[in-house]
């Protein structure tokens, strides 16, 4: 119960004065600075900023070019491709530039590969869809930064090729008549942590802006909300403004297949939040391209029938079930296999394949046991051949600069700090394990495999009022980049005996300093076991913010507990 490291942040004589100066409790100062937002203008911009604090597209290197070539192909009447990618960014990617496009008169179609037969990413042999379906002019989203066979072989044909992508560049460019992407050196945009389906927001925005339909942008706030999300960006600078007003703007939905998906993740007549888009929207898209229907997921958006999107939904709803049995199979399996060879006794890098894997789940399961022993962790699907894996990482270690050390293992390969993807060829797998964990080993410290509670700061009970409550919603949306705070509260008294909640959860009081809450342990039923009314404990805990019956609900969610 005590294996995890408290990890408390330092008070900081920044939070006293930034406290007094914007008028919000100490805590919350804290909770800011430890975010990197010390000064005064940086946090009231991060707790009142508005749609006003969007950057000019402009500023993106490529993008003049990308909306001259977009505006001559709409005035000619010449065809637009788009290239899409099978996760919730992609595929949000490709309907919101398909509708923005529309909108401007284009004549437009899409293609987005499919996970389990194609596999990520733009191929050489790709160049014969544009060539088949007769467009002069490909825009790729959320891929195509490392296309450099396709862009050469599309120039041959006499086809340009505007690439919008956000993952990391290879060594060499594709020679594209535009590039859109943060993260390419010399990009000249600010903010570097857009997702792709941020990028395409920002040329839609331009595109818009040129005809002075600036205002119509907006429009577009709730996909890139969704897949902002979805993509598990950083939710700082402008991703934290999509997420934002995004979620606001969820709150009147028009589009049909949208509309159904929210009602049928049971979200109807509720104001939504991240964890909500994270949690319950995200993966129904998601399941789509995991379970090799990635179209499903695009054709909603598309619909103008309630009945036809809510059969959609339903059949989403059907695959995500299916993609949460297979991932709890395999996640068993493997979960087995480390422990039974005492593999996370002897790598730092947990490095594992099968052939009984399904291809398109093996990412979130390498999450859930990244976490579970938290070290980097690659997980492979072997098929004919081939060794296609997804890896996820602890924030200790840039999972892609490990894989980047490997590159000669590879057919291929990308990602960012904490997600990558690769293939390669099976009868390699031996040399690549040995090679990655050599690398592995001096980046990765002994306490670096230590897992860490940080804690923000301490906040008693008694401070937990509705003035405190309504400065702590300001920090609303969380996730990665701004993680919900965890506060400490030390000698508090159990105030009942604890109770199991559907075998995983416990539920169990607490007081202290004359007030009491309620205390939520998500899968952590083993608590019941071990805590006693009466016991004193100190509690490190997330707020629990939740409406019933129309009256706000506050409990504490156990992240660690020390009697």
């Amino acid at each position: 119960m005590n294996d995890k490291i408290w990890v408390v942040a330092p008070s900081r004589p920044e939070a006293e004065s930034l406290s007094k100066e914007l008028g919000i409790p100490r805590e919350i100062a804290q909770v800011l600075v430890n975010r990197g937002l010390a000064d005064a203008v940086a946090a009231r911009e991060f707790l009142q900023g508005g749609l006003e604090g969007l950057h000019d597209p402009y500023l993106m290197s490529g993008m003049s070019g990308a909306v001259a070539r977009i505006r001559k192909a709409v005035a000619s009447g010449e065809k637009i491709l788009i290239f899409g990618d099978y996760d919730a960014d992609g595929i949000l990617s490709v309907v919101m530039l398909h509708k923005a496009l529309v909108t401007l008169g284009a004549l437009v179609d899409y293609f987005i590969p499919e996970r389990l037969t194609d596999g990520y990413g733009i191929k050489d042999h790709h160049v014969d869809i544009p060539l088949e379906r007769g467009a002069g002019l490909v825009i790729s989203v959320d891929c195509g930064i490392k296309a450099v066979g396709f862009v050469a072989a599309a120039k041959e044909k006499g086809i340009d090729v505007i690439i919008t992508d956000h993952h990391r560049p290879g060594d060499v460019l594709p020679d594209a008549l535009a590039i859109l992407n943060p993260q390419v050196d010399g990009s000249g945009y600010p903010d570097r942590a857009l997702a792709g389906v941020g990028v395409v927001f920002k040329l839609v925005q331009a595109l818009l802006e040129d005809l002075g339909k600036g205002a119509a942008v907006l429009h577009y706030m709730k996909l890139v909300c969704i897949g902002t999300v979805a993509d598990v960006a950083e939710l700082k600078g402008e991703n934290r403004l999509f997420v934002k007003h995004g979620l606001k703007s969820l709150e009147t939905v028009t589009n049909i297949g949208l509309k159904s998906l929210i009602e049928g993740c049971g979200l109807a007549g509720r104001k939504i939040s991240e964890g909500d888009l994270g949690f319950r929207i995200g993966p129904r898209i998601n399941a789509a391209g995991r379970m090799g229907m990635t179209d499903l997921a695009v054709r909603l958006f598309f619909s103008d029938s309630p009945e036809e999107s809510k059969g959609m939904v339903k059949r989403l709803e059907e695959l995500n079930s299916k993609r949460q049995k297979t991932e709890e199979k395999i996640f068993a399996a493997a979960k087995s296999k480390i422990e039974e060879r005492g593999l996370d006794d002897r790598y730092k890098c947990l490095v594992l394949g099968s052939g009984e894997w399904h291809r398109g789940v093996i990412g979130i399961v390498a999450s859930k046991l990244k976490d579970h022993f938290h070290r980097p962790v690659i997980l492979f699907a072997y098929e004919d051949g081939k060794a296609y894996g997804s890896g996820r990482s602890i924030s200790e270690c840039p999972l892609i600069d490990l894989v980047e050390g490997c590159r000669r293992f590879f057919l291929s390969y990308g990602g960012h700090r904490l997600a990558v993807g690769c293939s390669l060829r099976t009868e390699d797998m031996p040399g690549f394990k040995a090679a990655i964990n050599e690398l592995a080993s001096p980046m990765i410290s002994e306490d670096d495999l230590k897992k860490k509670v940080r804690i923000d700061t301490s906040l008693d009970l008694e401070r937990i009022d509705k003035a405190f409550l309504e400065q702590y919603a300001r920090l609303v949306p969380f996730g990665v980049g701004n993680p919900k705070p965890v506060f400490v509260a030390e000698g508090l008294e159990v105030a009942d005996e604890p109770k199991t909640m559907q075998g995983r959860h416990v539920k169990f009081r607490v007081r202290g300093n004359g007030r009491s809450f309620d205390v939520l342990g998500w899968d952590k039923a083993e608590l019941a076991g071990r805590l006693r009314r009466g016991y004193t404990v100190d509690l490190a805990y997330t707020l629990h913010v939740s409406r019933y019956l129309g009256e706000e609900q506050v409990a504490l969610a156990v992240e660690d507990i020390r009697v």
